[in-house]
Order: C-alpha cells, then structure tokens, then sequence
C-alpha cells in the first residue's frame, strides 16, 4: 500500500518536479532510504515499522512536520499496529495538521482520534452500498484447501462468457491462474507486481475472448471495464462490504444479466450476515456441482462437438475412408472403430469422472447441512473442533519472550500477506507458539515467515508434528515435560493439485499461456522493487521495560 499512495503521489506531483518523495517499507533494503533521506524529502509515505526504525536511527527527523495523514487507520488497527501508530505521533508537533482515514470507527481509533487530532470534523463519504438488481448473488461454503477443486468443478458445468476472479494476494493470483491452466482452463493474472503494458494486453486478451478467467487482486482490477464479464467469483471473500460491492459491480454492467459467486470458509460465514444487511440483498448458497453434474456436461458438450464436426463433410469424408480401410482389414464392427478414434482423440485425460472419488461431497454437505439461521450450541471451549481448512504450525516464541499473539498477527499478516481470517487459534506456550494457518500455505510464504522476527527473536516458522494438546487442559506440548509430545504426521497426504476434476478435453479456447514477467520499479522515482526482502529490522523499538519487544526483522539471510 505504500508503494501504491507513493506512486499517486508520483502522479499527481508529474508537473511539480521540485517535490521530493520517498516510499518507506520494511521490504526494500535500508541504502536507498538513507541516501534519500540525507538528501531531503518533502513526502514521505511509510509503514509503521520502518518509519520507527528510522526514528529511533536519528535518520528520520519529524520535528518540523506540518502534515500527518493515517491512512486505513482502522486496518493497521486489526494487524496490530495502534501502538505504533501512537509511538510516532508521539514523536511529532502539536502544530502539525492530521488527517486520518478510516473505512470504520471503532472505539479505539476515535480515542487516538481525540488524542492526537485537534477539534476535528468528522466528514463520511457516503459510498454505494447496493449491488444491481441484475446479479444473481450466491455463496458457497468450503475449506479453504478444497477451494481450487470447488472453482474447477463450477466451471466445468457453468456456461460463462468472461469471468474475474477475485484473490487475496499477488501470489495467490499467480499461483491460481498457473492452476486453472494446467486443468484447461484460459486463465492468466493481473497484480501489482506486472508491469502496465503487461497489464494492458492480458486485458485485451480478456476482450477479445483469447483468455476467459482473469484472476487479479483487488487494486489490479480498479478501473477496469470489460463488457463480456458474465461472472465475478470472490475466491477470497473481502472482509468490508464495499469491496463486495465494488467487486460484483465488475458484472450486471449497462442492463445485462450476471452472477456473483463467494467462497466463504466455516469460519468466514457471519460476512454474509454483514454483506446482506449492507447491501440489503439475499445470497443464495450455491450447490456445489457433483461429479454426475460434470459428467452430464462434459457429455453434452461431447455430442455438441460431434454435431459440430459433422458439418465439415470434406474433414469426416477423409476419416470415413480410414474406418473403412481399417475395418477391411481387420474385421472390427465401424462403432468400435469410431469409439476407438474418440479414445485417441481424447487422449491421457478422462472424458468421465468416477462418482466414487467425489471427495468434496463431504465439505459440501457439511456446510450446506448449517443453516445461519439455525446456531448450534455452542460447545465447551476445550471441546471445540479444529478448523478443517487449517493445520497447526510453531513459531520460536513464546511466553519467556513476553509475547502477545496480536504481535505473531502482525508478523504473519504483513509478511505472508495473510488476513486475519486466515489465521486460527494462537496458543502461547512457555518457550514456543502454535498457531493455526491454511494447510495448504505457500512454501514461499513458509520460508518469508520462517525469516520474520517478533520480540527479537526468528519465528523460525515450521509445521507442527506433534500430538495436539488437550483443549481442555495444559496440553502435551509445554517443554516442560508434561505432556508426551507425540511427533505424529498431522498434514496428512493432501496434494495440493490434485487435478481430479480436468477439463475434459473440451478448453474455452486457448491456453492462456501470457505468464508474469518480471518488474523492476527501480527507474519509478528512485524506489527499487527488486530487494524484496521482505523485513521488518526493528531492532529493539519497543526497549525498556518491556522486555524488548522488537517487531520483526528480515535479515539479509532471510530472503
């Protein structure tokens, strides 16, 4: 996000070549932010961590700052970071002007709001909070792990025009799109990482019908405009209403039909609550597809493929003649010969799906047997069940180091790129943590976190193997010894492409093949992409009597 507001600023200073701005973050490599520091700056856009690093180097110098401005105040809220944001306008002058902006008020942004803002006034920007009547909204309730199943198989029997997909993160979007391809699909990405001429030829793909599924972020899709977009699928559902809002009105555009599809896990389910009361529409939960619904499909486009290819009589003459020679020699009735060529031209994948290996049945029925209006009771805390789409993971700090889990929040959040819903329970042990995370996490977000610092110490993420403990009671893996710690496998054989549902032979078109090229924004104002190491170095900011309770650092080694 700060790369983001510094390149608009970059915009709208283009004919201002006097001012001086800079970009501030704990991913690029401290030599570019002090060179332009000694050289003066009159705009600087920084995130919390970084900005306190420099605070505490001398090297930033707050003291004749005129204007603050907090932005997605309510955001650095949830990841963690009100202290932070209280440390630094602690640091600055009472006569400065402060602005902040915040999609909601909760209680303790209005007090940092009276503390540090002047008799401020309020001002709302009312925004549309409707979707169009011409969006069929439905919602589909699965585990996070069997989502990219779950979206193949929809799009196996949906007939769609053009589709946007909505992820997350830039790596999901890659990761998804590589996905969809390799089943058949014509998908390709678009995030923040590509360049623009990048951006604007797989838009134009997507015009034109040479790609069908674009799967982007939120900011990769602003302003965009395709009229053929028939579908909007919410693989990762926004945690605000107007992000829905903004999202579905890519679809139902100038009176044409569309329909909006959201994926929600178990635990995700109370947004639908608060996206049907700000859009004051109904979401009708989705059916997932079974694998006789795939099949009646792929049948039915099979006998469409042949009718089709039964008008090109000069093409089927010329196999006509080859059956007949074939079955001369070697006494085999035409339809066995005709069954055999279709097997030849269908290839090593499926026409059928065995209705036997419809593992996702069991995640359907789950979350279509709770209805919201029907609350179960709920159960004693040490008997509550684990998320299914989440599996248990260690990090190197625990109670010793004086550590809270809103700290191991921010650290995962900031730098997987994780949401707070991603993250289940966190259970602080005397000298480690568990935490809960997707089991099917990236091996490059794996490592990101394995690097990142809280209270000064590696989190040395790693996933847990041992026995999980009683909910009940102190469970079995204190180090204190009591408790066994069985170091069986919990992850289970899960693939994480398992392919089950691949198209079966019948693609939207091309393949899609336009793939991520590389971005270096080092010539974009002086602020260089490439040393994304993704660190926080905050050695020591919280310092006194509070047990050092440094964020998280990014070593060189780390990257």
């Amino acid at each position: 996000l700060a790369i983001q507001v510094a390149e608009a600023f970059e915009s709208f200073a283009s004919k201002m070549p006097w001012v001086r701005l800079l970009p501030v973050y704990g991913g690029q490599a401290y030599g570019v932010q002090l060179s332009a520091l000694r050289r003066g700056v009159d705009v600087v856009v920084g995130t919390p961590g970084r900005v306190i690093d420099h605070l505490k180097k001398g090297t930033l110098d707050l003291s004749q700052l005129e204007y603050l401005v907090l932005d997605e105040a309510d955001e650095m809220l949830k990841m963690g970071f009100a202290e932070d944001v209280e440390e630094i306008l602690a640091e600055t002058p009472a006569t400065k002007q402060v602005a902040l902006f915040s999609a909601t008020m909760p209680p303790r942004i209005r007090r940092l709001a009276q503390q540090y803002l002047d008799d401020p006034a309020e001002i709302q920007v009312k925004s549309a909070t409707t979707t169009s009547k011409n969006v069929a909204q439905q919602y589909l309730v699965i585990a996070h792990a069997r989502k990219v199943d779950a979206l193949t198989r929809i799009l196996e029997v949906t007939d769609f025009d053009g589709m946007i997909v909505f992820a997350r993160t830039r790596s999901e979007t890659d990761e998804l799109a590589e996905r969809l391809r390799a089943r058949g699909l014509a998908a390709a990405a678009i995030n923040g990482d590509i360049q623009q001429a990048q951006r604007e030829r797989i838009v134009d793909d997507l015009k034109e019908g040479r790609i069908d599924i674009l799967v982007a972020t939120d900011v990769a899709a602003r302003g965009l405009d395709v009229d053929r977009i028939s579908h909007v699928v919410n693989y990762s559902i926004p945690t605000d209403p107007e992000s829905y809002v903004h999202r579905v009105g890519r679809t139902g555009r100038a009176g044409r039909s569309g329909t909006a599809i959201s994926f929600v896990t178990p635990r995700e389910r109370r947004l639908l609550s608060l996206i049907e009361r700000t859009t004051r529409q109904p979401l009708e939960q989705l059916k997932l597809p079974t694998i006789d619904d795939v099949n009646e499909t792929r049948l039915s486009r099979f006998d469409d493929a042949i009718t089709a290819a039964l008008e090109q009589t000069d093409r089927v003459e010329a196999f006509r003649d080859i059956i007949d020679h074939y079955v001369r020699h070697h006494d085999m009735p035409n339809e066995d010969v005709a069954a055999a060529l279709a097997v030849v031209a269908q290839g090593d994948t499926p026409l059928l799906l065995d209705p036997s290996t419809d593992d996702l049945r069991a995640f359907d029925d789950r979350g279509r047997d709770r209805d919201r209006g029907d609350r179960r009771e709920r159960e004693p805390r040490g008997d509550r069940p684990q998320r299914d789409d989440l599996v248990q993971y260690r990090v190197e700090v625990g109670r010793h180091d004086r550590v809270q889990p809103g700290w191991i929040v921010g650290a995962i959040a900031n730098e997987g790129g994780l949401n707070r819903g991603d993250i289940g329970r966190i259970r602080i042990m005397p000298s480690f943590s568990l935490v809960e995370l997707p089991a099917d996490l990236d091996e490059s977000v794996i490592a990101k976190l394995q690097g990142a610092e809280v209270a000064g110490r590696e989190l040395g993420l790693k996933l847990d193997t041992g026995r999980a403990p009683d909910r009940g009671g102190r469970g079995g893996h204190d180090r204190g010894g009591r408790g066994g710690y069985d170091r069986g496998d919990r992850r289970g054989g899960y693939d994480r492409d398992r392919g089950g549902d691949r198209r079966g032979g019948y693609d939207r078109g091309g393949r899609g093949d336009d793939r991520r090229g590389g971005y270096d924004r080092g010539e974009r104002g002086g602020y260089d992409r490439g040393e994304r190491r993704g660190g926080y170095d905050r050695d020591d900011r919280r310092g006194g009597d509070r047990g050092g309770r440094g964020g998280w650092e990014r070593r060189d080694g780390g990257r």
